[in-house]
């Protein structure tokens, strides 16, 4: 079926005041999917989110990377927060697993490649149909992000976050970017072309993020934000 067919169909012998009525009704489910949230996240504890490309193999660097910054923060304490599914979200899964830490996965049902990792804590999987439940869960219940290479997805959460702190609607708390060398690109043209030549963000926007190479880098960057702030955990 093509795209125009599937828009065709769902339209199909419906009414506008059917759409609004299956609209009103969906209020309950969007319900559910916070309510459920907040009781299973609110028990957990600070977590540090991990993003990245649900299509990154195990053996690439990477996964490992990702392992590795997983095992680095459950030594410190926090818990690891992934969208739950295959790739650097596995591989962030896997290190807090491995390392005795505590392992959540939002996982959210898509069309392709999506489906939750075995390396979740059986308690702490949370199943979302709506992506912005889902996004509203890793803004509330986050003490940090910690953003590997990926595609859209990772660069709509990552983004979000940075504009949520930047317009004060939620408070401040860490942005790392891992792989200079793949957000060199992006975050030259932020500084070259948001800033400099259309000023359209402030100089002081570019200090809401790091961008780092190694585990180290990116979970010392953590650490040392609440080092000095002493802030406690969103909720």
């Amino acid at each position: 079926m093509t795209g125009d067919e599937k828009i065709r169909n769902a339209f199909e012998n419906k009414n506008w005041p059917e759409v609004k009525v299956t609209d009103s009704w969906q209020i309950f489910k969007i319900m559910a999917e916070f309510v459920d949230g907040f009781e299973k996240l609110a028990r957990i504890g600070p977590c540090v989110s991990i993003f990245g490309s649900a299509r990154t193999k195990t053996d690439h660097p990477y996964y490992g990377l990702a392992e590795d910054i997983a095992s680095r923060l459950t030594e410190r304490g926090y818990g690891v927060i992934t969208g739950g599914g295959p790739g650097i979200m596995e591989a962030g899964n896997k290190g807090a697993y491995e390392a005795g830490g505590k392992s959540v996965g939002l996982n959210i049902e898509l069309p392709f490649e999506q489906f939750h990792n075995k390396y979740i804590d059986r308690d702490k999987l949370l199943e979302f149909d709506y992506f912005f439940v889902r996004k509203v869960m890793f803004m509330k219940y986050s003490q940090g992000f910690i953003i590997l290479p990926g595609g859209f997805g990772t660069m709509d959460e990552s983004f979000e976050a940075i504009t949520l702190i930047q317009t004060g609607k939620i408070a401040r708390f860490p942005i790392v970017f891992v792989g200079r060398d793949y957000w060199k690109g992006l975050f030259d043209w932020v500084e070259e072309k948001m800033l400099n030549q259309e000023n359209n963000i402030s100089p002081d926007d570019l200090n809401l993020y790091r961008v780092v190479d190694t585990a180290e880098e990116a979970t010392e960057h953590i650490f040392r934000f609440y080092d000095k702030y002493m802030l406690k955990p969103n909720f």
